[in-house]
């Protein structure tokens, strides 16, 4: 009796235990399921989400074949001038000439005039205006070029000038040069620096790498081309790019967060639910850089805002093409692992 009762109670226990695991394997299997389904559906979807998810990987040529021309455009620029950007007198040292008076000036006139005495490639005119009208022109010079001589060339179209018709700067060649060396090393280190906390942040090399490379890819590209605009960058114009730094991160991060730390969802609905806000944060900072683009009477502030502008368009592409490809590539790998 004692032992049937064992055998029994044996076989009892033996029932609770298989009745307690077919839910969790059911449970199991149910999120399986719904795994698979999740997708289907994701891979199913039409309009602009759905082919965004269908070509995603092959939209990331694009991103390459912008970075590469970037790259062949600088090589251009540094073979044939020996300089990677064309600076100006702020960076590159010369003579500044502010005229400012009443008279209006003749620009196109100054500016073949000044060209055909001292090149082209020396001389560079800004015409000053307020509430559009003219009130005075600024005139940057190489370093090597004679103050009397430039303005005696100069007064041939104004007319004799006073002296509190117009003042002069003059910066060192070597002094600019210094102050380029300085704003290069900061440009740098905020990049070194940003790397590192990316890395830390992340703990991972393929998001962090993916970072790096669209902010590195937005400054290469911006600069490639503010070559090919002819303009020549000031000490305002490498803050811009140290600025496009931040703005180019900001996204980054908010799509990597989104992607890899929250795990809720499909990679793609996680992908675009950062899109929605950072979509938004550049959508802003491009209508208000547009507008001070416009509205601005400053040389300076335009360029910072050109460039803001010009590597704002890039990492649009940057972001939500190449990093996000990337990173929906990383993720979906990672998926599969843990399968």
């Amino acid at each position: 009796m004692a032992r049937n009762k064992g055998v029994q109670k044996r076989l009892h226990n033996k029932l609770e235990h298989q009745a307690k695991e077919q839910p969790t394997e059911k449970i199991h299997e149910h999120k399986s399921e719904d795994k698979v389904n999740n997708k289907k559906q994701i891979y199913n979807m039409t309009g602009l989400k759905g082919f965004y998810i269908k070509y995603l990987k092959y939209m990331m040529v694009l991103p390459i074949i912008l970075l590469v021309l970037a790259v062949a455009q600088i090589g251009y620029q540094y073979s044939t001038t020996g300089e990677f950007f064309a600076k100006d007198v702020s960076l590159a040292g010369g003579l500044s000439i502010t005229i400012h008076g009443e008279e209006i000036i003749d620009i196109p006139q100054l500016e073949s005039l000044l060209g055909n005495q001292f090149g082209k490639n020396e001389i560079t005119i800004r015409e000053l205006r307020k509430q559009g009208v003219q009130f005075g022109a600024i005139i940057e010079a190489s370093s090597h070029i004679d103050e009397r001589s430039l303005i005696d060339v100069i007064e041939q179209v104004t007319g004799e000038l006073k002296k509190d018709d117009y003042s002069i700067e003059q910066t060192g060649s070597s002094l600019g040069e210094s102050f380029l060396r300085q704003l290069v090393t900061a440009l740098v280190l905020a990049f070194v620096f940003m790397g590192i906390v990316v890395l830390l942040y992340f703990r991972t090399f393929v998001p962090s790498f993916a970072v790096i490379l669209a902010a590195v890819s937005d400054i290469i590209e911006t600069l490639a081309i503010v070559n090919l605009l002819g303009m020549k960058l000031s000490s305002a114009g490498i803050a811009a790019f140290l600025m496009l730094i931040g703005y180019s991160v900001d996204t980054d991060i908010l799509l990597s967060t989104r992607v890899l730390k929250n795990k809720e969802g499909n990679v793609y609905t996680r992908l675009f639910s950062s899109m929605k806000p950072g979509m938004l944060m550049s959508m802003t900072t491009l209508t208000v850089v547009t507008i001070g683009l416009f509205l601005s009477q400053s040389d300076t502030l335009k360029q910072i805002m050109m460039i803001i502008f010009i590597g704002l368009l890039l990492d649009l592409v940057n972001t939500w093409i190449q990093n996000a490809g990337i990173l929906a590539m990383y993720a979906e790998k990672k998926e599969r692992e843990l399968r």
